[in-house]
């Protein structure tokens, strides 16, 4: 009989398509989907570690496991992604966890999993420059699903100041675009309606073989010939990195979304350099501009924190003044918090108080609200193709879905259900939520 695997995933969406990929190891070694975790004879956590709340979830989700296991004695639990990269050693200490296993070991699961059977905790958290996972057949979570990722690019280059990244995934490489091609094909194939190309900087995607040289605004162009019908998304793009050609490739393809996550960090040109971010803040607000000039109904986000080593109240105003610059759709913001292991935290002094990014933050989050309620606002009265996700979780007499800006429409549920792209006049408006009606 197989053995049953539940795989739970915590992070970015680079990590729910790991999360696919080792389902799809794991059933081609004779595993089964379990989505219950009462039931499983394996547990998968796929982690983070770009923060240290993502970290904190982890230690809290193994001491609940810690029942299932006194219940389940054969009960076989592991811990992969970047926690496992960097304190490998420190979660084998935890009594629940029998194996843990880096970013680029994961073919190597279902030997981890079979050898813990003779008494022994294992790891496997080598780096290898050349796995990109190719040519696996990701297993998808459910049998509705609309909108699936594929992993473009594997690792960074950048090696941002505060990031951990670099350290946990390794050095950049980019999948073949014959394989993307063919995991996008195959996602059409299913059903699925939306497809986002995945990476930790997409946009610096460079595959070479004998016939092509394919850079990112290359591929992109080819995914979206490749599937006229489905919406075509990317995440995540490096400012120094976004270049006309790509710009250009949105603009010029109805099927790929007017739709750009550019995360800034920071608005500060002395913070960017202590950051290793490698451009300007003029830099980046040219690219806005650009961006602006050629797909006027663009949507932007971005990731920003506050309180890095060395902010001063006149860096962080900066900061607040890009964003009314730019007029951001969405931010994800933060306020930072040390990673062991970065650049930041061997040669940068945390000297923001607590208090300080904590206050900081509240205003950051002050500003963005006024942004986006303006900004959704002014969508009142328009019209947007929207893809409908499900029904909202306030009624079931209500849909949402997202437009290709990436903005969230709840509407009434009328005849669409999910998987339809409908067309939606916007009649109110929050911070956060688009309202309408179909037409």
């Amino acid at each position: 009989m197989n053995k049953k695997v539940y795989i739970e995933t915590y992070g970015c969406q680079m990590n729910v398509a790991d999360s696919e990929t080792v389902a799809g190891i794991m059933h081609s070694r004779d595993y089964s989907a379990e989505t219950d975790i009462n039931s499983a004879d394996v547990i998968i956590i796929n982690t983070c570690s770009v923060r240290d709340n993502a970290e904190k979830k982890i230690w809290n989700r193994l001491d609940y496991i810690k029942s299932l296991k006194r219940k389940n004695k054969n009960l076989k639990v592991g811990i992969i992604g970047c926690m496992a990269q960097r304190i490998a050693e420190k979660l084998l200490e935890h009594p629940v966890v029998d194996f843990v296993a880096g970013p680029d070991a994961y073919r190597n699961l279902p030997d981890l999993v079979s050898e813990t059977d003779i008494g022994f905790k294992l790891s496997n958290t080598d780096f290898d420059i050349s796995e990109t996972y190719s040519g696996i057949e990701q297993l998808k979570t459910g049998t509705d699903e609309i909108s699936g990722f594929v992993a473009i690019t594997r690792g960074c280059n950048n090696f941002c100041s505060y990031c951990i990244v670099p350290y946990t995934r390794g050095r950049e490489r980019s999948s073949s675009y014959k394989d993307i091609i063919a995991e996008v094909k195959s996602l059409a194939n299913k059903g699925f309606k939306e497809v986002t190309l995945l990476g930790q900087n997409v946009n610096s995607y460079l595959f070479e073989d004998d016939e092509n040289k394919v850079d990112f605004p290359l591929l992109i162009k080819m995914v979206a010939h490749t599937v006229p019908e489905m919406r075509v998304r990317f995440t995540t793009s490096h400012p120094k990195d976004i270049s006309d050609a790509l710009i250009d490739a949105i603009a010029e393809n109805k099927n790929i979304c007017n739709h750009i996550h550019l995360p800034v960090q920071s608005g500060s040109n002395k913070v960017l350099e202590l950051m290793n971010r490698k451009y300007t803040r003029e830099w980046y607000l040219e690219r806005i501009k650009t961006i602006k000039e050629k797909i006027p109904d663009c949507g932007l986000s971005s990731d920003i924190f506050c309180g890095f080593s060395g902010e001063t109240e006149e860096d962080f105003q900066e900061t607040l003044d890009l964003m009314n610059i730019v007029g951001y759709d969405l931010a994800f913001m933060f306020k930072y918090s040390v990673r062991p292991g970065t650049a930041a935290s061997k040669n940068l002094e945390d000297d923001v108080p607590e208090e300080a990014k904590k206050e900081r933050l509240s205003r950051m989050i002050k500003v963005q609200n006024k942004i986006s309620l303006a900004k959704n606002r002014a969508d009142i009265g328009k019209t947007y193709e929207v893809l409908v996700e499900g029904h909202s979780k306030r009624s079931e007499e209500m849909l949402f879905g997202r437009t290709e800006q990436s903005k969230v429409v709840v509407f009434p549920a009328e005849n669409a259900k999910r998987g339809d792209f409908v067309m939606v006049k916007i009649t109110e408006a929050s911070s956060a939520t688009l309202k309408g009606i179909i037409v």
